[in-house]
């Protein structure tokens, strides 16, 4: 808690002799009903209308008569914006929300998989593989040409090879970032149809049951 104490102006010198005593940190926590002390507030009733501006014990007397809460949602205007609500409902609903949050911000996975410009059809068709199964899987992949020796003066082979394979795998994603030169490497981005974690996770579980591999998804 942090006190502030004051006495009064002592004949010898001038003004107040003021003491602050820190003894924690400052709450940061939201105040609500009787928490909340200052003269007037902006008032916001139950259905966001606005009351305009009120004593605070005028607000507190709405809240109470609605069986709501008083709570203050912008403690630094001046004066501080006050709300009636159901302030357990709207922690939850805050909290829901923070949740929600922290899974859609959650990395997006990179998998990198690597070619020869003169790869032939087999190791070609496996690659192709891995990266339809990342794709399915909802991962990004970053795909690299490693040129070496003379093959660096044929980018042009680098170019078709992952224009091949973005043309092959783009029922399962698209293109996020097109062919560049990297060094003696040239890479691609491919990102994953939106929903594709979903779709596997739905095919996986049909595969669980006995259903049929190749049913379509129910929507």
């Amino acid at each position: 808690m942090r006190s502030f104490s004051c006495t009064r102006p002592s004949p010898r010198r001038d003004g107040y002799h003021c003491r602050i005593e820190l003894g924690g940190p400052i709450s940061t926590e939201t105040r609500i009903n009787e928490r909340i002390r200052v003269p007037e507030v902006r008032l916001v009733g139950p259905n966001s209308e606005q009351v305009g501006i009120v004593r605070v014990e005028d607000a507190l007397r709405l809240a109470y008569e609605a069986d709501l809460d008083l709570v203050e949602v912008a403690p630094d205007a001046r004066p501080p914006v006050c709300k009636i609500m159901d302030y357990g409902k709207f922690k939850y609903e805050a909290a829901q929300k923070q949740r929600e949050s922290r899974r859609n911000q959650q990395m997006t996975v990179i998998k990198e998989q690597k070619l020869r410009p003169k790869i032939d059809d087999h190791d070609y068709e496996t690659k192709k593989g891995h990266v339809v199964r990342f794709l399915e899987a909802g991962s990004k992949v970053k795909v690299t040409i490693m040129f070496r020796g003379r093959e660096q003066s044929r980018p042009e082979l680098g170019y078709r090879l992952l224009q091949r394979l973005g043309n092959d795998v783009a029922d399962y994603g698209f293109v996020e970032t097109s062919a560049k030169q990297d060094g003696r490497n040239m890479t691609m981005v491919l990102a994953p149809h939106k929903g594709a974690k979903t779709r596997q996770k739905a095919q996986e579980s049909r595969e669980r049951s006995g259903g049929p591999k190749n049913a379509p998804d129910e929507s």
